[in-house]
């Protein structure tokens, strides 16, 4: 009889009790190979150890969980390896892109001291919005002076004008006058021009007479008288055309100082022309002075302060588009085949990693980067070592949201057709 968990069992002498710990205790069976009933010590089992060896369901049911997870696990990596290595053949992605925009160096053409800087970097601005105002104290003294004098020669001019017009006025007449007594004298020339010629026909032919005794000398000395007569009135004929002549000369050298102002008057107009030249460059410098936005955008950066003396070419600023802003990917060299102006694309900014961006392949650049290079690598010494050199790609964003600045990092996808 065997005392047990505080009950009474009868235990035959083949079976031996063994205490495995304090809550479990094991009847295990043992052979006398002596027969004396008693049993060997090399023959009892290590049943402790046997019994805490095997394996409970709750262990077997863990350890089988634990191979699922990891088959999972491995499967799930298979899975996605083969999705990103398909994604990386039907896809050409580069994160060597930056956000750029046409940045408008706003500079001066003229020299002197800021008076007025009314905007900081990242003020938005309209198109004709003020920039800068540079001082214009001597320029606009300048143009008032350029003014005056403008204003002078054109007072001359209207002088001049006055004169000629009096002139022109008082003379007329007395040129037409002289001109019609000319005109009368030399009719009165040419009469009196025959009336001569007819007298010494008359007396040639008297005198041819009177040789021959026909007529009388009392009738010779007539036709003499008569000859000498009508010789005085065409000479005087000829002195009264001659004195008509020298007054129609007269009168019109009083009119040839029409011309003489005329002339002075183009000359006039001349000088006030290449003054009112002056006139529009010193104004166009006063306006200079008010340097005005070109575009709506945004100050990037500026470079100048207030009360700064500043000379002509100098940078001011910075200013840019914010709208009109595009992304350049320098894209591999062994990409480019699959790439086109017109595709679509998929743009990921560092800044705005919640957002997506589309845009379309604009233009492909025809040379690389590398080729351009400030310093190129003409490699003379014949150590080559082969990169994979880059060409630069344009993409338009459809819709920029005005949130883009330009240097910002991005990440472009292209989905290559056909794959």
């Amino acid at each position: 009889m065997r005392l047990l968990h505080g009950y009474l069992f009868r235990i035959p002498d083949r079976y031996r009790i063994v205490r495995c710990s304090e809550h479990q205790t094991v009847m295990t069976r043992f052979e006398n190979p002596s027969g004396d009933g008693m049993p060997n010590e090399g023959s009892l089992p290590n049943t402790a150890k046997e019994t805490s060896e095997r394996p409970t369901p709750r262990r077997r049911i863990a350890a089988n969980a634990r191979y699922i997870v990891i088959a999972v696990i491995v499967l799930a990596a298979i899975v996605s390896a083969g999705r990103w290595g398909y994604w990386q053949w039907a896809h050409v992605s580069e994160t060597d892109a930056r956000i750029q925009a046409n940045a408008i160096a706003i500079s001066s053409r003229v020299s002197g001291w800021i008076v007025d800087l009314p905007i900081i970097e990242g003020d938005r601005i309209k198109r004709g919005d003020m920039l800068v105002e540079i001082d214009s104290r001597e320029s606009r003294l300048k143009l008032n002076e350029y003014g005056a004098r403008i204003a002078a020669l054109a007072a001359e001019r209207q002088k001049i004008a006055l004169q000629i017009d009096l002139i022109d006025r008082t003379t007329s007449s007395r040129v037409q006058a002289v001109r019609s007594r000319a005109d009368a004298a030399r009719i009165a020339v040419v009469a009196s021009l025959d009336q001569f010629e007819l007298a010494r026909a008359d007396f040639e032919r008297t005198r041819k007479l009177l040789a021959e005794q026909i007529v009388s000398r009392q009738r010779l000395d007539q036709v003499r008288t008569e000859l000498s007569r009508v010789q005085e009135r065409h000479q005087k004929a000829q002195a009264e055309l001659a004195a008509a002549l020298a007054d129609v000369e007269e009168a019109e050298a009083e009119r040839g100082e029409m011309n003489v102002l005329a002339s002075r008057m183009d000359v006039l107009r001349h000088r006030e022309a290449e003054i009112a030249t002056q006139h529009d460059r010193q104004a166009l410098d006063a306006a200079d002075r008010t340097i005005k936005s070109p575009i709506d955008g945004v100050v990037s950066e500026t470079f100048a302060d207030h009360g700064e003396f500043v000379s002509p070419g100098q940078r001011l600023m910075l200013i840019h588009n914010p709208d009109l802003v595009w992304v350049e990917a320098n894209i591999k060299e062994t990409d480019i085949r699959h790439l086109a102006p017109g595709m679509p694309v998929n743009i990921l900014i560092d800044a705005f990693p919640n957002q997506t961006f589309t845009g379309t392949v604009a233009r492909i650049g025809q040379g690389a980067t590398s080729e351009f290079a400030l310093l190129p690598n003409p490699n003379p010494s014949g150590n080559f070592t082969k990169v994979t050199q880059r060409l630069p790609v344009r993409i338009t964003i459809d819709e920029a949201r005005g949130v883009l600045r330009p240097g910002m990092m991005a990440v472009v996808n292209i989905a290559i057709p056909g794959r």
